[in-house]
């Protein structure tokens, strides 16, 4: 059967894994970058054209953001997990329906998001950490991303599913297509035509549906083993449990991202004011950037990990994982020494108010005095989900939010005010990272002795 298609990933078995790792996460890299980078450029429009208040504004949105990826990474991670892993035992049948099971998913789920906040909005916004100041702002933007959320959660399903399906560099000039586009028409919409912070929501939107088409397109040709056509979208309940489950890693650390920020966000209002939630704005922006880079680098190395645990060839599993693990490692510590050394200079992309700048560069030492630790810590969890170990996943991505982070939040504050909030932050990595590295230990012991 794989004889009658053109693009059957088998190379996952076959290439030096360095070489693999290299070809496949360089572009999910780059597209990881770019977007982070827009993200940047987004809000550093926003904050010098339309102001610090919309700054703060848009920060109260982050809970929104972190909620719509949970609901996107679960279809879309737990997807091309499942794909990666039935390319990988040449069930290419069961492949093909995943990807049409996935499409329904996301249509279903990214309607039902769409209703449920629409209707509830401004109070889930006030929760969320805006205040009457900045609420209109989170409303104008939000009521935009909400109205397209499926084109959103629809693009990125399939951005993942393509990596799985071969084609990383693909989805890598979707992404990067996405933010030029982006990045054009924002000082379109936000200066010439002078819409705002609503006109950065437009930008957004339109962006995503371009690329929509684009990624659609390509599961649209004949030649690809993984392609739209009809009878793969009828709901299987062995494919939806098994995408979910796996892809309930993702969503669970987005859900407990959101959260999280949720906290973050009354905490910097109720300590620090708009201009705290405003600092924390940037340092969010910052610190993601890096994080991105790492997120980018575990696409990568997911269908790697995934076809050959499948096809169980473990020596290149072993391989991908201690490669993924010193370029984490690498990427974070960057990030460390940039916020370190250098706090005010990120800050000035996003604002020239001193008073605003003076807090973020306070959270920037804060948060980032154990980042190195972070890049190793995701790498692992991104193990366990490609490998289908999907419980394992979900409590590593839960506990460091839940179980150590949370708790910080709701109690350091108490204490040391708006410092408390920070200092949760390297607290919760650190034990989360303790906890990864017995997890990681465990599991090789125990492959390695079922294998012997």
């Amino acid at each position: 059967m794989a004889k009658k298609y053109k693009r059957v990933p088998t190379e996952l078995g076959e290439r030096p894994v360095g070489t693999l790792l290299w070809q496949y996460a360089l572009p999910a890299i780059i597209a990881m970058t770019a977007t982070s980078l827009y993200n940047i450029v987004d809000r550093a429009f926003i904050g010098h054209i339309v102001g610090k208040q919309a700054l703060a504004g848009l920060a109260a949105t982050f809970p929104f953001m972190n909620l719509g990826a949970a609901f996107g990474a679960m279809v879309g991670v737990g997807a091309s997990t499942v794909i990666s892993v039935r390319l990988g035992q040449k069930d290419y049948r069961t492949a093909q329906q995943v990807l049409g099971n996935s499409v329904m998913l996301n249509l279903i789920l990214g309607t039902l998001f769409t209703v449920v906040f629409w209707i509830y909005l401004d109070p889930v916004l006030y929760v969320f950490g805006a205040s009457e100041v900045t609420i209109p702002y989170a409303r104008d933007y939000m009521k935009i991303i909400l109205a397209f959320n499926v084109v959103g959660h629809s693009y990125l399903g399939l951005n993942n599913v393509m990596r799985a399906a071969g084609h990383p560099r693909t989805a890598m000039l979707c992404t990067l297509m996405t933010v030029v586009v982006n990045a054009i028409l924002d000082p379109l919409f936000m200066l010439v035509l002078r819409l705002g912070i609503q006109g950065a929501a437009i930008a957004t939107v339109i962006s995503q549906a371009i690329a929509l088409v684009v990624v659609s397109s390509l599961f649209c040709r004949k030649d690809e083993l993984l392609r739209f056509k009809r009878g793969i979208y009828g709901l299987r309940l062995d494919i939806v449990r098994q995408t979910l489950s796996i892809g309930m890693a993702p969503f669970l650390l987005n859900l407990c991202a959101c959260l999280v920020v949720l906290l973050i966000n009354q905490g910097m209002l109720r300590y620090g004011g708009d201009d705290a939630v405003g600092a924390y704005s940037i340092v969010n922006s910052v610190v993601f950037f890096f994080l991105m880079i790492v997120i980018g680098l575990n696409q990568g190395m997911q269908p790697i990990v995934g076809y050959n645990w499948g096809a169980r060839q473990d020596d290149r599993v072993w391989q991908c994982l201690r490669l993924a693990l010193v370029a984490g490692t690498g990427i974070t510590f960057a990030g460390f020494l940039i916020c370190e050394i250098y706090p005010r200079l990120p800050s000035l992309i996003f604002t020239t108010d001193e008073h605003i700048i003076s807090l973020a560069s306070r959270g920037f030492r804060l948060c980032v005095s154990i980042f190195p630790l972070v890049g190793a810590q995701m790498v692992i969890s991104n193990f366990f989900q490609s490998i289908g170990h999907a419980g394992k996943s979900i409590f590593l991505s839960v506990s460091r939010q839940m179980l150590f982070l949370i708790p910080g939040l709701l109690v350091l504050p108490r204490y040391w005010g708006l410092d408390g909030v920070w200092i949760s932050i390297p607290i919760a990595d650190f034990v989360s990272m303790c906890a990864a590295t017995v997890m990681l230990w465990l599991t090789i012991r125990h492959v390695c002795k079922k294998s012997s």
